[in-house]
């Protein structure tokens, strides 16, 4: 059985005045919030922490961190939950809340799939958008309403993570350069983002430094949220 956990219950299921459109900035504009995240299946994720507790209980662990940071996005009405493997639609379809949607990342590295979650957003409209992991739980609503105000013309938001990558990024329009032979899984991905992006005339915002780990948590490589 590949759900360990309760699927969230749609009484469970609401949906507040936040976020899809202009939360913390100007009320003309869209601002998209995109959550990456791994099929709750024994084996596929948290391997590290499977190592030492088994994998059903690692996959157990996993659901309970997605189901928290999902729990504080509640209050948006519009999230994507971008989803790999590609055929886990159905495992992650009792995830999502009225007014949510849900794609897969599709093919190629850590940051060809984190660059088409970007672009996905800005085709359907968003002005600003924000991609973060599932099982990162320190993260807050706060948060995400803090980088869509900060992304200003020529802005990137990125969260940093104690391990020198960062657990969220925030865009106006995309920006391939960010993304392509990234030193990931390594402490520069952080460092190697704002060279990248001061080099391209972005300006940077930094937002809290999380507790956890980087983005690798969402990928179960290198270093991992909260393992």
């Amino acid at each position: 059985r590949r759900w360990l956990l309760r699927p969230p219950h749609p009484a469970d299921h609401h949906a507040g005045r936040r976020g899809g459109g202009g939360a913390g900035g100007d009320s003309c504009e869209s601002s998209g919030l995109g959550v990456c995240r791994k099929a709750p299946r024994p084996g596929l994720v948290k391997t590290r922490r499977a190592g030492a507790v088994g994998a059903d209980a690692a996959c157990a662990i996993y659901c309970e961190l997605v189901e928290k940071v999902l729990g504080k996005l509640r209050c948006f009405p519009s999230v994507e939950l971008r989803y790999t493997p590609d055929d886990a639609g159905e495992e992650i379809r009792p995830w999502l809340r009225p007014g949510w949607t849900m794609a897969p990342q599709g093919g190629g590295n850590l940051g060809e799939r984190m660059n088409r979650a970007l672009a996905g957003q800005a085709a359907r409209g968003a002005d600003r958008s924000v991609i973060i992991g599932s099982d990162c739980p320190d993260v807050e609503s706060a948060d995400i309403e803090s980088a869509w105000a900060a992304l200003g013309p020529g802005h990137v938001v990125l969260g940093p993570a104690e391990d020198g990558g960062y657990w969220l990024i925030g865009l106006r329009r995309p920006e391939a350069r960010l993304f392509t032979d990234m030193p990931w899984s390594t402490n520069r991905g952080m460092a190697e983002t704002v060279e990248r992006a001061g080099r391209d005339g972005l300006q940077v915002h930094d937002l809290r430094a999380e507790t956890g780990r980087g983005w690798e948590g969402w990928e179960d490589r290198g270093r991992r949220c909260h393992e």
